[in-house]
Order: C-alpha cells, then sequence, then structure tokens
C-alpha cells in the first residue's frame, strides 16, 4: 500500500485507488492513513466523524464505513490478479480484511512494503537537519529541498476535517515551515540572497506573523542592496504583532532591525563566506554590513504564524 497525505489523500493497493468519493469514508480512511500501522480506536474514528455528541448509530454507521473501503480494498486485490500482498514481514495472499485490519477496540491500516510520504518527507527533513547541524550548508540546502517535493499542496487539503485529522495537518504543516524555514537558512549562509527575493516575498504575506520568515526576508533584501525595503518589512512586522496580539517583536529581531539601520545606506553585503567563518558573529555572508547578527544564532526561530 502507497499512501500520500501532503496535498490530496491518495491512498493505493496494487496501484489501483481506494480512496471513496463520498466524504465521511474518505475521512475514515484519511485518519487511518495518518496512522498507517498503527491501531486507531474506535472512539477517535466516532469523535473525528461527528464530534463529542455522536448520534446513537455512529458505531454502525462507522462499521457500514469501514465495510465500503473494505469492498474497494478488495477490488483493488482482485484487479492486481495474483499479486500477493505483503503485510508486516511476511509475503501473504491478501484480502481486504489483511489490509484493513479489524483488532480490539479499532481498526488497523497494514502498509506493509508500501510507501507513506509523510514518513519519507521527516526522514529526508531528518538528514537535512543534521547536515545544518554539521554546517554542511550545500547539503542541508538538498536534502531539505528534496523532502520538500514531497508536498503537493496542503496537507489533505480534499478531506473534509474534523478535530484529529486537523490537528494531524496542523501538525504536518509545522513540519513543513520548519523545514522550509531550514532550508532558507542553509540558502541564506551560501548566499543566495536574491533568488530567495520572490519565494520570501509570498512567504511573508502567507506568514503575516512568522518572525524568522520576515528576518530572513529583511536579511535578503538587505544583503541585495535594498536596506529601506528590509527596514519597511520590520515596520509593516512590527504594526501586525501590536495591534494583533499586543506585542513587541523579539529581541533578535529588533537587533537585526538596528544592524541594518546602522549599516551604510543602500551598501549591497558581500555573498556568503565559507561555513567556517560563519562561527565569525555575523553569520556566513552577513560581513561588516550587519554586524554581530548571526542569521542562525541571534534571528530565532518565532512560529507565529496566522
Amino acid at each position: 500500500m502507497d499512501i500520500e497525505v501532503l496535498g490530496a489523500l491518495s491512498v493505493w493497493v496494487g496501484g489501483v485507488s481506494v480512496v471513496p468519493t463520498a466524504p465521511k469514508p474518505r475521512q475514515v480512511l484519511a485518519l487511518l492513513a495518518l496512522n498507517a500501522g498503527q491501531t486507531v480506536p474506535v472512539a477517535a474514528l466516532v469523535e473525528e466523524l461527528w464530534g463529542v455528541v455522536p448520534p446513537r448509530s455512529a458505531r454502525t454507521t462507522l462499521q457500514t464505513y469501514v465495510l465500503q473501503l473494505r469492498e474497494l480494498i478488495g477490488a483493488a486485490l482482485a484487479r492486481g490478479g495474483q499479486e500477493r500482498y505483503t503485510a508486516g514481514t511476511a509475503g501473504m495472499a491478501g484480502t481486504a480484511k489483511d489490509v484493513l485490519v479489524t483488532v480490539p477496540g479499532g481498526y488497523r491500516l497494514v502498509v506493509g512494503s508500501g510507501r507513506v510520504d509523510f514518513r519519507e518527507f521527516g526522514r529526508r527533513a531528518g538528514a537535512g537537519y543534521r547536515a545544518v547541524d554539521a554546517e554542511d550548508f550545500a547539503g542541508a540546502a538538498r536534502l531539505l529541498a528534496d523532502a520538500l517535493s514531497l508536498w503537493k499542496g496542503s496537507a489533505l487539503a480534499d478531506v473534509q476535517a474534523g478535530a484529529r485529522i486537523e490537528m494531524e495537518v496542523r501538525r504536518l504543516e509545522e513540519a513543513r515551515l520548519c523545514a522550509l524555514d531550514q532550508r532558507i537558512e542553509a540558502d541564506l549562509r551560501l548566499g543566495r540572497h536574491r533568488e530567495l527575493l520572490p519565494e520570501l516575498t509570498v512567504m511573508v504575506n502567507r506568514y503575516r506573523m512568522h518572525e524568522s520568515v520576515h528576518g530572513q526576508f529583511m536579511l535578503a533584501l538587505h544583503r541585495s542592496g535594498r536596506r529601506s525595503e528590509a527596514l519597511e518589512v520590520y515596520r509593516r512586522l512590527r504594526t501586525t504583532l501590536v495591534s494583533e496580539l499586543g506585542l513587541e517583536p523579539s529581541a533578535a529581531l529588533s537587533r537585526l532591525q538596528r544592524s541594518i539601520l546602522m549599516a551604510r545606506a543602500e551598501t549591497p553585503l558581500p555573498t556568503a563566506a565559507a561555513p567556517a567563518a560563519a562561527g565569525a558573529g555575523a553569520g556566513a555572508g552577513a560581513g561588516a554590513g550587519v554586524a554581530g547578527v548571526s542569521v542562525a544564532g541571534e534571528r530565532r526561530l518565532v512560529a507565529r504564524t496566522h
């Protein structure tokens, strides 16, 4: 079984889609897919579908949805002919009940040797984070870009979400944003500030109160010789934070703003230095233009999203 949730929901058995068109069975499959290989309690599925006050017929209706999913899975297995379905560590002749398993108190979706995109994303992103820690910024940028390429849109964009799926979607989107933040960080270290400007222009409008994104945009603009625009980014963020949250920007972002303010007007900063120079206090490529500000240090990752 192959599962994709980083975009529209896609679940294949033997190369055949088993995603139902009806919203409720699709919702059941989505929650099972998010917990592939693990038991999802009946109570969790009922809560996802109907909230905290389910109808009396909830469990019976859920069994009907499970039956519909098994019919789709059975049809997919039949179309696969004699191909064997791998469950766990052993190969076995697959039936729908081997794939969507009833266990005490719940159900489990058996993936076997199939591919699950959000787990692959986590594996690739983890490799990217380790490269960042090792100051291999070229490797980090490549690995994190590779992880982010698995995303094809918003997580489960075509699924009606209850409380549990909504929570999982938020978790996945936060993981995506963290990987994106670190990939941009690596690109800044490599002196790719001009290439980043179009992407960061979109991001600051999408994440209106995300300080890390705004700090990266400020730095990229200043390194591109656009000092006044960098300061305007800070001003807009501060106005938003104060008016909507009653908060001032963080001390790290304020230090970045002051450093840009004191730099020579409209003086482009040099391109990124070698990673070994990054510990000098100014960050790779920051030079004298933004003295004392480290991209990965002084500018903290503050994930305030809106």
